[in-house]
């Protein structure tokens, strides 16, 4: 069964040159040329990604990122955004995104960044692991759970990933492009802002103190790593 993309631009040469190179990949496409229409679609439809333009009409796509992640839809998100929208780049991460690209951009890198994202999510759909307890965190790979202090803490799927990756490497220090290789699998140079701007919505969920984290530490020059603060 091919994998479907949504597509959701308001520029038809976008949508047509997207369409056109992601059908050649072996995916099925569907489009949308506002925030509404993609709403309707993403609520009525099953979708394993979604091409999501920045600037839309009816509802821009910060929101549309924030609505789905709100009705616990966790299709991953790549942002599409215009060179100078820097700071819409990161909020768009904040709210849930995957990724983002950066217009103009080439068909190859989208469907190179595509196949990335749906690797690692089906990857880490079929791994079974055992629960693991790291101080007062308890993570169930298999439901995709994380406890708190027994409070369920919810996490978007990318989210999910990355702590479960920091965890599974508990006490080594990983750096931000053995992070970006290794949970979003990409194949070439990325932007490790992207890390960065995860890292910091982990902390804010599971941190006591976000300017003192004991759960994931900067190790400065390095990268990031995890710790049990109980042990």
């Amino acid at each position: 069964m091919k994998q479907k993309a949504l597509i959701v631009d308001d520029e038809v040469s976008i949508v047509t040159l997207l369409s056109f190179n992601l059908k050649k990949a072996g995916f099925e496409t569907d489009v949308a040329y506002d925030g509404a229409e993609a709403m309707k679609k993403v609520e009525k439809n099953v979708y394993d990604i979604i091409l999501l333009d920045l600037m839309l009409p009816e509802i821009d796509g910060l929101e549309v990122c924030r609505q789905l992640r709100k009705k616990q839809i966790d299709t991953p998100i790549i942002m599409l955004t215009a060179r100078n929208e820097e700071f819409n780049k990161i909020l768009g991460l904040e709210l849930g995104a995957d990724d983002y690209l950066t217009k103009p951009f080439s068909p190859k890198e989208v469907v190179a960044r595509i196949k990335a994202i749906l690797r690692r999510t089906n990857k880490s759909a079929i791994n079974v692991h055992s629960t693991i307890h790291i101080g007062n965190l308890m993570i169930d790979p298999n439901s995709y759970e994380v406890k708190l202090a027994d409070k369920t803490i919810l996490f978007t799927r990318k989210e999910f990933e990355l702590l479960l990756h920091l965890a599974n490497h508990l006490g080594n220090v990983l750096s931000r492009d053995q992070l970006l290789s290794e949970v979003w699998n990409y194949d070439f140079a990325g932007d490790t802002r992207i890390v960065d701007v995860h890292i910091s919505r982990l902390r804010d969920k599971i941190e006591p103190n976000t300017k003192k984290p004991v759960y994931i530490k900067t190790i400065r020059g390095l990268g990031y790593k995890m710790e049990d603060p109980t042990a």
